[in-house]
């Protein structure tokens, strides 16, 4: 869980079943992360949320960090916006992974 003075939250919405939610939930806690998680299909206010982030639909895991909502993203997004909008949820000792093969030839040719 965040604490209210350390920042802005990260927000998880979920809902049963989600395997992709599980799997981000892992992934968090193995990063050691704090997070809020709603369940969505108990709470009408939260799906109606998620729904105004994913373009109408219930995706989930929907995340939101501070003011950044994030549709199905993975740990690595969340704690790349988690250090600009909340990095006391951030741990001192997460590196973020090197730019695959790909991404860098294409960053190279945007870049030039």
């Amino acid at each position: 869980m965040s604490d209210a003075a350390s920042g802005p939250e990260i927000v998880v919405y979920w809902r049963p079943g989600c395997g992709f939610c599980s799997g981000l939930f892992r992934q968090l806690e193995r990063h050691g992360v704090p997070h809020r998680a709603v369940e969505i299909w108990g709470d009408p206010d939260a799906a109606a949320f998620v729904r105004s982030i994913a373009r109408g639909n219930e995706t989930v895991p929907t995340v939101t960090v501070g003011p950044v909502g994030l549709v199905n993203p993975t740990v690595h997004d969340v704690l790349a916006v988690a250090l600009e909008h909340a990095p006391d949820s951030v741990p001192s000792d997460y590196e973020p992974p090197e730019p695959g093969r790909f991404a860098r030839w294409l960053t190279d040719k945007l870049t030039g």
